[in-house]
């Protein structure tokens, strides 16, 4: 056997590293690919998990806002309410002050005592002032039965109050007690009744 023939004869050496590690490599990415996945899709729950906690926070930070405000708002009430008890049980005291100032007689008028009492009624209703109190408008106006009472009716102009019989009050713009008035009937014969009655005489 020449030389030639046994340098041909030499068994062939195959690298199988690299053929094996490239397969191996090629069944490994499919396993990376499903592994992104999986991680994809658990910071997409994680992510819609978070933004359901964010939105349950919110809602429950404005519902206790709302509660401290329902709060403050029922203290606040419950404070107007006492306070217009109160004022309600003290304003016959200051009808009683009114009408005693009023009967009066002119032969009296300056004497201390008179003007003590004067005195303690103007405070009462500087007292009523301050805490909100005002009184319901009457003279030439016309009748209003949000805060007007009528008790009678009387010679005037229709729908008009004509006197005061009692004077009302507000406390904050809402009615304390109403005023009771005298409401005009308007002119005999003026409305249609009349009118009707003219006609048939």
């Amino acid at each position: 056997m020449s030389e030639q023939e046994k340098e041909n004869e030499q068994p062939e050496i195959v690298d199988k590293r690299s053929s094996s590690g490239g397969k191996k490599k090629a069944e490994e990415r499919p396993a990376e690919t499903e592994d992104v996945e999986a991680l994809r899709t658990g910071l997409e729950e994680e992510r819609k998990k978070a933004e359901a906690y964010l939105a349950n926070w919110q809602r429950a930070a404005a519902d206790f806002q709302n509660y401290k405000r329902r709060v403050e708002q029922e203290r606040d009430e419950v404070a107007r309410l006492a306070n217009a008890a109160l004022i309600i049980n003290i304003l016959p005291i200051l009808d009683d002050l009114e009408r005693a100032l009023l009967s009066v007689d002119t032969h009296l008028a300056g004497l201390t005592w008179v003007d003590g009492i004067r005195l303690i009624y103007r405070k009462f209703q500087a007292v009523l002032e301050a805490a909100g109190v005002s009184e319901i408008k009457t003279e030439g106006q016309d009748f209003d039965p949000r805060v007007h009472e009528a008790v009678m009716y009387g010679e005037g102009e229709e729908g008009k109050i004509v006197s005061e019989v009692q004077r009302g009050y507000t406390l904050d713009g809402r009615v304390l007690r109403p005023a009771m008035v005298v409401v005009g009937r308007g002119k005999p014969g003026a409305g249609p009744e009349g009118k009707d009655e003219g006609e048939q005489g």
